[in-house]
């Protein structure tokens, strides 16, 4: 035996930051580099963290199934051969890839997989007696729902990435999930290698949260990373052509609808909600608004007045009615808020909350290889949790009240095409006072038939500024109403 204990005295044997904790290492017993680096070191205390959970004297394998090999899940199945020795000597786990079903089994893979691994049947992978954890990467709603419960009711835990289920279904497999006394791991569904669902569901779960918002997706974050470039240099800031680009890099779909137009951050934004409150919060419940429509010019009067425009999501608890809102829409950031500084196809999550003032987290947040890894970290959790015979569980969520989109409340953006002629600052400014709607800031660009105002109002509600936009439409004085952002304070 490695390992002794007497009251808080426990012994351990570590090869460099690698800890072993207890009994003997079979499946290791060919590695002479590991055996020859191995010292000893005694640890006063327990160990809490849940990488390191007390390892039984015999070493434990445990054998995962995927469903889907794409980039993802070849990711994985890669990730899981690559560090398989190094999780062993974290955890005394011992982890392989035994099954994975695919549609095609004759299609170009980049990755080797043994004779037998491969296969086309799905529900024989999750009711395989010899696949002890699940790893879910087909995406959409069916069969993965019907996979995941089947999984589940044969008693393996269950990691998935996919978005669209959770969102729609997703109380109904976290009410099985606990039935079965099985976890159902998503880290990699909200943004991708970035670990903010493990900080929401453990390390602030006791946080009285108020607000997370966040850029995640990664197809709008780079179209206006590049507008907004091309303004900046004087260049054309074309919506389309930053499309394709993105297209042509493979950050963008064929059809980028869901990216472009915020079905993508909406299903993210209600998975963070129901982890951030505990209530079921599901993808209807989120207000879209795309970035289809973003224009040049309306890049280049945020800029001038010291604003990004980047795609959020924003979730937010209001702590007196308990209603909560979630939405998705162009939001001007301001130059020295952390998230106006996150580029390209990059993700960040921004957390508030009462007691931890502000968290950001900023990583990749799609991609086969970032995706891949927050997968294994599920998986490892997974098993470690198997062999304890325990799991996690988001608890018992409660009925949310979504606050409607017109009772919100934010500071807006507007711009409008007016006549040249006396009288027209009064008149456009009484629409304004008519409806509540206080002005913060107000300026003038151009004279003439160029003339045109631009309006940053104080804190207003939604529908007063929508009820403000229909009257301006209606005014003589007023040729165009431009598009209506919204800002976010510090």
């Amino acid at each position: 035996m490695l390992t002794t204990s007497r009251n808080s005295l426990l012994t351990v044997w570590s090869r460099s930051d690698a800890l072993v904790i207890g009994g003997t290492v079979p499946a290791l017993a060919g590695h002479a580099d590991v055996a020859c680096a191995v010292r000893q070191r005694t640890l006063i205390g327990s160990i809490a963290a849940s990488s390191l959970r007390p390892v039984t004297s015999e070493a434990t394998s445990f054998k995962i199934g995927v469903l889907g090999c794409g980039n993802v899940g070849a990711a994985l199945v890669d990730l899981v051969a690559t560090q398989r020795v190094s999780v062993f000597e974290r955890t005394g786990i011992d982890l392989e890839v035994t099954r994975v079903a695919v549609r095609n089994m004759s299609a170009p893979r980049d990755v080797d997989l043994a004779e037998g691994v491969l296969t086309r049947d799905a529900m024989a992978v999750v009711t395989d007696p010899d696949v002890d954890i699940v790893v879910e990467s087909i995406g959409g709603i069916e069969p993965a729902r019907e996979l995941i419960l089947a999984a589940l009711a044969h008693g393996k835990p269950v990691v998935t990435a996919n978005k669209e289920l959770l969102a729609n279904v997703g109380a109904e497999l976290y009410t099985a999930a606990d039935a079965a006394g099985r976890d159902l791991l998503f880290e990699a569904a909200v943004a991708g290698g970035i670990p903010v669902m493990r900080a929401l569901r453990e390390s602030l779960h006791g946080e009285p949260i108020t607000r997370v918002l966040g850029i995640i997706n990664g197809t709008t974050n780079y179209i206006l990373t590049k507008m907004t470039d091309a303004v900046e240099s004087g260049g054309d800031a074309d919506y389309g052509a930053a499309l394709k680009d993105a297209q042509s890099l493979g950050y963008a779909e064929r059809d980028p609808t869901a990216d472009v137009e915020g079905y993508d951050a909406g299903a993210k934004a209600a998975i963070i909600a129901t982890v951030a409150f505990g209530k079921k919060v599901v993808a209807g419940d989120v207000y879209h608004q795309g970035i289809s429509e973003i224009t040049a010019s309306e890049i280049a009067i945020a800029r001038r007045l010291g604003y990004v425009v980047k795609l959020l999501g924003i979730v937010e608890r209001d702590s007196a009615s308990g209603e909560i809102s979630v939405r998705v829409h162009p939001t001007m950031v301001p130059d020295h808020h952390p998230l106006a500084t996150v580029r390209d196809s990059f993700n960040a999550v921004f957390v508030e909350g009462d007691y931890v003032d502000s968290l950001m987290f900023y990583g990749r947040g799609a991609g086969g290889a970032p995706t891949a890894s927050a997968v294994f970290g599920d998986v490892v959790d997974a098993a470690i949790n198997l062999r304890a015979g325990t799991h996690g569980s988001l608890g018992e969520l409660g009925k949310a009240t979504i606050r409607p989109i017109d009772e919100t409340s934010a500071e807006y953006l507007l711009g409008l095409d007016v006549a040249d002629q006396p009288g027209v600052l009064h008149a456009v400014t009484g629409v304004f006072a008519k409806h509540g709607v206080s002005i913060r800031v107000a300026e003038q660009e151009g004279n003439g038939p160029d003339a045109r105002l631009v309006f940053i109002t104080h804190d207003a509600l939604e529908k007063h500024v929508q009820a403000t936009v229909r009257e301006l439409n209606e005014l003589d004085v007023v040729l165009k109403v431009g598009g209506l952002l919204r800002v976010i304070g510090d």
